[in-house]
């Protein structure tokens, strides 16, 4: 198996090179924080005390990091990490970043003979513990062919986007849907309870009905409607809402860039910016909830 080197171990990076652990790849891990890396080396991987350690002699580069700053900061530049992974390398860049960066990293990439794709990812952190992530990948199809047999150890779904930076788009876009149903439920939901209804056959009747869409099936924002959403473990866990304000911020600059008119995705940011006010930003993104019943 290939050598992957593995730069970001957070709440989505750490259970995603898990599973390559587990699928018999060779790793190198880095982070800032120093308990993750120690977690993943009790589990049989190399630690690295710096990221151009971690991407010395690796065949694969894999990042996973906040924002498109930290993946500016980390890849480009004199003394960007591109400059030390190898030609014919392969880097896999499955953060969230705006589609303008992700075009950078590549035509630097690009420049440097390695193959890079953007490759952000769909399924939250239950996703990425069970390897059920769906890939957006930006980039050449050749390259996606290389990255195959590992985006599979890691997800179930992997689609080619497009060209440079597509991924990234069709992540902003997915989000931006998912921000508009999370909001809409959550309305929805505290309407009918403040008229006198149970919410959990409020849900189901949505559910099985015209209005039925992914929250309610899966990631109700109402507390105990679903046992193991994290509205009933006081909206811990799960994708933050200050996490879910950034992307729909990256929605935003893209629709700016294209012109296009996106009006429920910029009241869906201002929500969330409002709850970020609000000291929610760490809490779990259906704590949306939270703006129509308090």
């Amino acid at each position: 198996m290939s050598d992957i080197a593995f730069i970001g171990l957070g709440h989505m990076g750490l259970p995603m090179a898990r599973n390559l652990l587990k699928a018999g790849y060779r790793l190198r891990v880095h982070d800032l924080v120093r308990s993750a890396v120690d977690e993943l080396a009790a589990e049989g991987a190399t630690p690295a005390a710096d990221a151009r350690e971690a991407v010395a002699g690796a065949a694969v580069v894999i990042t996973m990091l906040p924002a498109s700053r930290h993946v500016e900061g980390l890849l480009l530049g004199e003394d960007g990490l591109l400059q030390a992974i190898a030609p014919g390398s392969l880097v896999l860049e499955c953060s969230t970043i705006a589609p303008e960066s992700a075009r950078k990293v590549h035509a630097e990439a690009r420049a440097q003979g390695i193959d890079l794709l953007d490759a952000p990812v769909s399924g939250g952190t239950a996703g990425a513990a069970a390897g059920t992530l769906t890939f957006m990948v930006g980039g050449e199809a050749a390259a996606l062919e290389r990255a195959r047999p590992i985006f599979e150890a890691m997800g179930k779904n992997i689609f080619h986007a497009g060209p440079d930076g597509a991924g990234q788009v069709a992540k902003v876009c997915n989000n931006q849907v998912l921000a508009v149903q999370m909001i809409a439920t959550a309305e929805s939901m505290a309407l009918g309870v403040a008229n006198g209804l149970d919410p959990a056959v409020l849900a189901e009747i949505m559910r099985q009905s015209s209005g039925g869409n992914w929250v309610l099936e899966r990631y109700n924002p109402w507390p105990g409607v679903m046992p193991n959403a994290p509205a009933s473990r006081e909206y811990e866990g799960g994708f933050m809402a200050e996490l879910m304000a950034k992307d729909l911020g990256l929605a935003q600059e893209t629709a700016q860039n294209s012109l296009s008119s996106t009006p429920m995705g910029a009241l869906a940011l201002q929500l969330y910016r409002l709850l970020l006010k609000q000291g929610q930003g760490r809490k779990d993104f259906s704590v949306v909830q939270k703006l129509f019943v308090e």
